[in-house]
């Protein structure tokens, strides 16, 4: 575990994000006092929100992340017969 002022994380940020993506937690701090930490990504982050956007979202509560993750979308099922659906789109065009 290393520790960083924030004055150094400025100027050499992209450096302690690499360390902190290859495993090592980053301890920042503001006058002798920890005020953060960069930590590796969480491995059960769920594939919504590894996406920068969505997570944003999350985080201000525009949305709420699924409660089931799944891979695959759902089965593809058919509403109504062809055959029903196109009678009815017979009936309301015949009102019209």
């Amino acid at each position: 575990m290393r520790s960083v002022g924030l004055k150094i994380l400025k100027n050499k940020l992209s450096e302690y994000v690499r360390l902190a993506s290859s495993g090592e937690t980053i301890l920042v701090t503001d006058r002798g006092l920890v005020v953060a930490e960069l930590v590796p990504p969480r491995g059960e982050r769920s594939p919504i929100l590894r996406d920068p956007q969505l997570a944003d979202a999350v985080r201000k509560g525009w949305l709420s992340p699924p409660a089931i993750v799944s891979e695959e979308p759902p089965p593809r099922r058919p509403v109504a017969p062809l055959s029903e659906i196109l009678s009815g789109l017979d009936s309301d065009r015949a009102e019209r």
